[in-house]
């Protein structure tokens, strides 16, 4: 049975959708089948793999409201092992559509429930925010992986999302867990990098991935390309750092 990873901060801005897109793009390189669910109304990780949006029928947005399941939304993209559930505008709907909906906060996970069977893990790439859809994502899923810029207020926006997976660990998914801390756009050469690393570690050494995600210029040119960086410069920096932590997440799950 696949595991269910939600990649998650409230923050827009720190790397999150690059992660979902190259980080689902390396492990699927190194052999496991993935599947990709956009659930940002942003459409960012949708056309991060050259899926046009306006030519899709399902999108996670059909998932949440019941209208689909995971399998009979998902494209097939053009990268290896890497399948990709897609968004669209109307998920910026979805908070309110929900509001309607009876068992609201299991939609998600009632329609990821068979994909589970064919894959050997679903990344969930959340919205900016703490709302209804990303409440929909930690409830189906296993653990949260979490990336974060190397900034003043990211240990800030830390403690409210982990606050958030309490609550919704306490409330309806028993068994939720921190997957990791990312760090993102790192540039050892600033104090303040320094000082951000020295305050997580102290609280989460043991959730903390050794490979820190640089900033890089041909990481930020890929999407443009609808391409993740291993395909558009297998050699930059950027593609190397997600390989290294691919390569980290599979050993710390024991499948690689």
């Amino acid at each position: 049975m696949g595991k269910i990873i939600s990649i998650v901060n409230q923050k827009g801005g720190v790397g999150k959708t690059t992660t979902a897109v190259n980080l689902a793009s390396a492990i699927g390189i190194s052999g496991k089948k993935v599947l990709l669910v956009d659930a940002d109304p942003q459409g960012n990780t949708t056309s991060g793999y050259g899926i046009n949006k306006k030519s899709v029928k399902n999108t996670t947005y059909e998932l949440l409201i019941g209208e689909s399941t995971a399998l009979n939304a998902v494209i097939k993209s053009e990268y290896k092992n890497v399948d990709v559930v897609p968004s669209s505008m109307n998920l910026a709907a979805a908070e309110v559509d929900l509001i309607e909906i009876e068992n609201r906060q299991n939609q998600l996970k009632m329609a990821l429930a068979t994909a589970r069977e064919q894959y050997d893990y679903i990344f969930i790439d959340c919205p900016p925010s703490l709302g209804l859809v990303t409440i929909n994502a930690l409830n189906a899923s296993d653990t949260v992986l979490v990336p974060i810029q190397c900034e003043y207020f990211a240990l800030e926006g830390l403690s409210q999302l982990i606050a958030t997976v309490r609550q919704v660990k306490r409330l309806y998914n028993p068994t939720l867990e921190i997957e990791g801390i990312v760090l993102t756009m790192y540039d050892g050469r600033l104090n303040l990098t320094g000082q951000v690393v020295g305050e997580i570690k102290k609280y989460f050494a043991d959730k903390l991935y050794k490979t820190a995600i640089p900033r890089a210029v041909r990481l930020s040119e890929a999407p443009s390309y609808g391409m993740p960086i291993q395909y558009y410069d297998k050699r930059s920096k950027g593609a190397l750092a997600y390989d290294d932590l691919a390569k980290e997440f599979l050993k710390k799950n024991r499948r690689g």
